[in-house]
C-alpha cells in the first residue's frame, strides 16, 4: 500500500509568532491520526537550498502509511479545529500527495 503525505510550503508568513496555536493543535491532531513530520524547515533547524521558483519559507513533510489515512488526519475534527485557528497573513501550499508503492 502506499504511503500518503502532506506537503505544506508556506510562501508567506507575515506574523511568525501567530502560528503558534495552530501549531500546539495541528500536532496532536497529526499525531492522532497517524501522521509522522519527516521535516519542517527552517523552524527545526534543517538546511534548506531553493532552486528556481522555490522559497526558503517554512516547509513541513508528514508521512502516513495510506493515503486514505492522510485525507482522514485532515478532515479529522482535531485537524479542523487547527485550521481555524490558523492566523491572517499567511499563504501556503498544502497537498495530499500518494507516495509510490
Amino acid at each position: 500500500m502506499a504511503k500518503g503525505y502532506w506537503v505544506s510550503v508556506y510562501t508567506a508568513i507575515s506574523d511568525p509568532e501567530g502560528l503558534t496555536a495552530y501549531d500546539k493543535l495541528a500536532g496532536p491532531a497529526v499525531q492522532a491520526g497517524g501522521g509522522r513530520v519527516l521535516s519542517q524547515i527552517p523552524s527545526r533547524g534543517g538546511r534548506v537550498v531553493a532552486h528556481e521558483a522555490g522559497i526558503t519559507q517554512r516547509v513541513v513533510l508528514i508521512e502516513f502509511d495510506s493515503f486514505e489515512q492522510a485525507v482522514a488526519a485532515y478532515e479529522s475534527e482535531a485537524y479542523q479545529k487547527a485550521l481555524a485557528a490558523l492566523p491572517d497573513g499567511f499563504e501556503r501550499d498544502f497537498r495530499i500527495i500518494e507516495g509510490i508503492d
